[in-house]
């Protein structure tokens, strides 16, 4: 069978290394969800042991899903991701709307939430310039006040976020590379400093870390933690972010096992460190609902400036993050684009640059969100949808195995059969007890797949 994705990139392409992929998918990973969901969760379970169990089953989702995607990334290593693999392992149809599905869900509404956070954490940090620049002069002489309403700071600080990020991602592909290996890491020390910090500062309370006005047992089987597992299951998601890279890595059937098993460890670790630290930092009234947890925790441990300093490290990590899903979603329209002749526009690149047509239509379409949307909004929405095609992607292990049991393999999961079945397993209980528990987001979640595989009947017509 021949393998979706068009024609790999030459071999002078595969700019990217095992380190790059392993730092594309920490920098995936690390965004909004995990300084703004927590809060969220304690109000609904009241127990905080079953909000750390929570962080943990994500945990173990993401490494599991991780071992999976290894062994089918390293025998297919092209570029798209999961519409490259879905493609291969079912159909076109399937593949496609998988990628129209990653295009708005997984890219364009994840860069808008991180871009609105940032925002909202570049405030949080400095509230005067947010005061000053809420509402430049430019903008006010275009449009009469009587017209128009303020523009708000976060919406101007995400809208220029999203430009910035995605001028340099259209440029040279080694540019973008070491920019975004470098904030990074700078993203990465930062958090393990906090960590440190925090530890030595006593965040580690046991009476408040061992918290729970209902039995663990209850908390953990309710529908609110299959709620509470959407929810982490976005703050998580990137664990696959190398796959949409794949086809330009050097030696990827060594480098994509590495940095998505390696990347999805370091970020469970930092994640569970994390929550630690916001859970035993603060007293769980100042928690409960609130977005901001990480800068309500910092507040409480080290003072008012602290809290200051840890939403100006969120906000440039989430510089990071935009970056990283700017860098991983373009590859997936470029990958449709050299397979699908009516979308072709879509791959169109110099031989040095991004796919600068790819790039402008994930930063229209991001922009479009940040205008008018919300990160609560969008949280529940791109969890469900997502889990959807994860879970097909990580069948598509099994899938393999029984149908062509002599494809070349360069890595095998780890724990096969058990590692895909456990991803599989959790994935449908969480995605039944979300839509029982709110229909709204399962009918939101099918609608979107539904109008992907008409777009797909209209392309292959027009072909």
């Amino acid at each position: 069978m021949s393998q979706p994705g068009g024609e790999a990139p030459p071999e002078d392409a595969r700019r990217l290394g095992a380190r790059t992929a392993t730092l594309l998918v920490v920098a995936s990973m690390i965004g909004t969800g995990v300084f703004a969901s927590s809060g969220l969760l304690f109000a609904d379970l009241r127990s905080v042991p079953a909000v750390l169990l929570a962080w943990a089953v994500g945990g173990l989702l993401a490494v599991t899903g991780a071992l999976s995607y290894a062994e089918l990334v390293a025998a297919l290593p092209k570029n798209g991701g999961e519409y490259h693999l879905l493609t291969y392992v079912y159909h076109p149809a399937v593949g496609f709307a998988s990628g129209l599905v990653s295009f708005v869900v997984g890219f364009a509404a994840p860069i808008a939430a991180s871009a609105l956070a940032f925002g909202d954490y570049l405030r949080a940090a400095a509230p005067e310039l947010a005061e000053a620049m809420g509402y430049p002069p430019l903008l006010k002489s275009l449009a009469p006040a009587a017209e128009a309403p303020p523009v708000a700071f976060e919406t101007l600080a995400a809208l220029g976020l999203v430009g910035v990020m995605s001028a340099l991602h259209a440029g040279k592909v080694g540019a973008g590379r070491a920019t975004q290996d470098l904030l990074t890491g700078f993203k990465v020390l930062l958090i393990v400093g906090f960590l440190v910090a925090g530890v030595v500062a006593g965040a580690l309370d046991p009476v408040r870390l061992s918290y729970a006005e209902r039995p663990l047992l209850d908390a953990s089987l309710s529908p609110a933690f299959a709620i509470a597992l959407v929810y982490v299951t976005f703050s998580y998601s990137g664990w696959n972010a190398a796959t949409y890279v794949a086809g330009e890595l050097d030696r990827p059937a060594r480098s994509l096992p590495v940095a998505l098993i390696a990347g999805t460890a370091i970020v469970t670790a930092l994640y569970l460190g994390l929550n630690l630290v916001f859970l035993g930092g603060a007293p769980h009234d100042a928690i409960a609902g609130r977005v901001e947890v990480g800068h309500v925790a910092a507040t409480h441990l080290f003072g008012e400036g602290a809290g200051r300093a840890l939403s100006a490290i969120i906000a440039g990590g989430l510089v990071s993050t935009v970056g990283a899903l700017i860098m991983t979603g373009t590859r997936v329209l470029d990958a449709m684009g050299r397979d699908h002749g009516p979308i072709s526009f879509l791959a169109r690149r110099a031989r040095d640059d991004g796919p600068r047509v790819a790039v402008a239509m994930l930063a229209v379409s991001a922009a479009a969100m940040v205008l008018s949307s919300s990160f609560e909004v969008l949280l529940g929405y791109i969890g469900f949808t997502l889990s959807i095609f994860a879970a097909l992607t990580v069948l598509g292990v099994i899938v393999l195995r029984v149908r062509e049991p002599d494809l070349t393999r360069p890595y095998r999961a780890w724990g096969y059969p058990v590692t895909p079945l456990v991803f599989v397993g959790l994935m449908i209980w969480m995605i039944a007890f979300s839509t029982l528990e709110d229909p709204v987001v399962g009918l939101a979640g099918g609608a979107t797949i539904g109008t992907a595989l008409a777009l797909y009947l209209v392309v292959r017509r027009w072909r």
